[in-house]
């Protein structure tokens, strides 16, 4: 009895071993599609974040496009109006502008005076440029002893 009762028992454990050999085997199979499912659906994220962040990008530049557009448009329509004006044309042309009263008629005789070329720039010197420039054309012991006039 002793020995049927351990038969039994061994074929018992053998039908435990192959239920539970199948079982593992199924729960691997299961994780194995569970973890393809996850990269499956990890890749899917990261192709709807690349297509959002695209289309993001696009508005960004159209909004750009659109603003560089008007801007252009803007500069055309100033530069348009600059040029049509008589004070632009006359800058354009290195005319002064000069507004002169209408003529009225006049008894007076005008001698016509040749007009001399105006000079348009002006130039500016500080004082210590000058006092440095003239320190620096004298020799030395001459600058030493202007330094120590004015210190003392």
């Amino acid at each position: 009895m002793i020995r049927m009762s351990t038969s039994r028992e061994l074929e018992e454990l053998r039908t435990r071993k192959t239920e539970l050999e199948e079982e593992s085997s199924s729960l691997r199979e299961e994780q194995k599609n569970l973890v393809e499912r996850v990269e499956v659906l990890e890749e899917k994220i990261a192709v709807e974040e690349l297509k959002n962040n695209n289309i993001t990008t696009r508005e960004a530049i159209a909004q750009l496009e659109s603003k560089m557009s008007d801007l252009e448009q803007k500069l055309k329509e100033t530069s348009q109006v600059f040029e049509n004006s008589e004070p632009a044309k006359e800058m354009m042309l290195g005319i002064p502008e000069v507004h002169e009263p209408p003529e009225e008629e006049t008894t007076e005789i005008t001698e016509e005076v040749p007009e001399e070329p105006q000079e348009d720039a002006v130039t500016v010197r500080a004082l210590e440029d000058t006092v440095s420039q003239q320190e620096y054309s004298e020799d030395p012991k001459k600058q030493s002893e202007k330094k120590r006039r004015r210190i003392f």
